[in-house]
């Protein structure tokens, strides 16, 4: 997870960096940061806190911010945990000159590479995976900071979406294997990096194309320029599935592919492979939204919002004293009894990771007097943990991992349970012949090895 957003030459560039936040909220909800440059005092200045976007910048902040160049980071802690420490774009000095830095994704070898730094003399400041990169960049010897890019890059295994700001200019980087998303656009003379094409539309920016996987893209007053990594050159792209079941906004397009049409047809195809004898259609808000729409279109059976999203939860509130039963899911869903009562519910969702959730849900439609309730998934079961940006639990926790279908609808409580299989799921995502995602939570194959790389430290021009 975690969202970035990089704009270049532009007199607005923090407050269009914080309004590029907003539009990627939810890819991170625990901490926001900005690194505006540009300034009549050649500074790099850096705001950053704990929060959401809105709650962490006022008019003020961004004010002092100033500068025509900007990146920021919306914070979903994966490595390192939640700290303020943690906290992005880092922004330091190093002996080539002044460096920011925004990462989304993990390392699969992160602890190696910093074994070795910290052996050497290296003092790490964070917990986290992401300071990694600003060590490798910060002692790289290549004299273009492209190269230096791709020196750090050459060292790290697994996932990495990175945008890296320095005096001049601004460059976007994709692993070999593109597990998360980057898009470039224009706006009025200047550049934009962003992780998903919401932020674009929200600041009127033209969308030029995705950030190929193995791509490095420069910008600058002279433009853009596209260079390649090429210590991977014969690695195979596998892109995320996960964006495409849950992660990205539905009114995004990433990996070429619009997020909503391909949940709409992941709902259609799962009417397909996992029919219900039931009355209506009802989707799990937000993000079963669109599935929802496609099992009914594919099945005949009616559509209704049978369950109200509160969109005024705050990450904090008070429970009452006396227990409330299911009272965090009570806060943030509300059954509508008028649809519900007497009917036989499909409902729709896109996917169970604990089974605690949806058995609360189900009791929840039981208890608005659902006759019947059929639980569906619009992705496959989630066996295996992730290792490359979504923090998924442990192995054991699970649910699918140590149960079947039958003892997950048992558990869960409903009268019947369907998952969408994985090559229904490949096929909704336009890939037929599994070959351009990666779906090691559904199947466990890690498309890195999984294994922990020992790490090298590359030679560069006979260094």
């Amino acid at each position: 997870m975690c969202g970035v957003f990089g704009i270049w030459s532009h007199p607005e560039a923090a407050k269009l960096a914080y309004l590029g936040l907003h539009a990627l909220q939810h890819r991170g909800q625990e901490a926001a940061g900005i690194v505006a440059a540009g300034r009549e005092d050649a500074r790099f200045v850096r705001h950053l806190g704990r929060g959401l976007v809105a709650d962490v910048f006022t008019e003020d902040d961004l004010a002092a911010l100033g500068g025509t160049h900007a990146i920021g980071h919306v914070r979903y802690s994966t490595a390192g945990g939640t700290g303020t420490e943690n906290t992005q774009p880092f922004s330091v000095m190093t002996s080539k000159g002044a460096l920011a830095l925004a990462h989304n994704g993990n390392l699969v070898n992160a602890k190696e590479i910093r074994d070795a730094l910290e052996r050497e003399g290296a003092i790490f400041s964070t917990p986290g995976d992401s300071e990694v990169f600003v060590h490798l960049l910060a002692r790289a010897r290549a004299p273009r900071l492209v190269d230096r890019v791709r020196e750090a890059a050459a060292q790290v295994v697994g996932a990495y979406t990175l945008i890296v700001m320095h005096d001049s200019g601004m460059i976007g980087v994709r692993d070999p294997q593109g597990f998360r998303p980057l898009v470039l656009g224009e706006l009025n003379g200047g550049y934009v990096l962003a992780s998903e094409t919401s932020a674009l539309e929200l600041i009127g920016a033209k969308l030029i194309r995705e950030v190929k996987p193995g791509e490095i893209v420069s910008v600058d007053q002279h433009g853009v320029h596209s260079e390649r990594l090429v210590h991977a050159p014969d690695a195979q792209p596998r892109s995320c599935i996960f964006e495409l079941v849950y992660f990205a906004r539905p009114d995004s397009s990433i990996f070429d592919t619009s997020v909503y049409e391909a949940r709409v047809k992941m709902g259609q195809q799962l009417a397909t492979e996992q029919p219900a004898d039931a009355d209506i259609v009802v989707p799990v808000p937000d993000s079963g939204v669109p599935a929802a729409l496609g099992f009914a279109e594919a099945s005949g059976l009616p559509f209704r919002h049978g369950l109200l999203r509160s969109h005024y939860v705050g990450r904090t509130f008070i429970e009452p004293e006396q227990s409330i039963r299911h009272f965090g899911v009570k806060l943030k869903l509300g059954p509508i009894r008028a649809v519900l009562e007497g009917k036989r519910v499909v409902v729709v969702d896109d996917s169970i990771v604990r089974g605690t959730t949806s058995r609360k849900i189900v009791a929840m439609l039981r208890g608005a007097g659902a006759k019947e309730v059929h639980m569906r998934i619009s992705s496959p079961p989630s066996r295996y943990p992730c290792f490359y940006g979504i923090d998924t639990p442990t192995r054991a926790e699970l649910i699918a991992a140590t149960k079947s279908v039958e003892e997950i609808r048992e558990f869960i409580t409903a009268d019947s349970l369907g998952y969408l299989s994985e090559s229904g799921l490949h096929l909704a995502a336009g890939d037929p012949d599994e070959e351009r995602f990666c779906n090691a939570c559904f199947t466990g194959r890690y498309t890195t090895g999984r294994e922990l790389i020992e790490p090298r430290l590359v030679q560069i021009d006979g260094r």
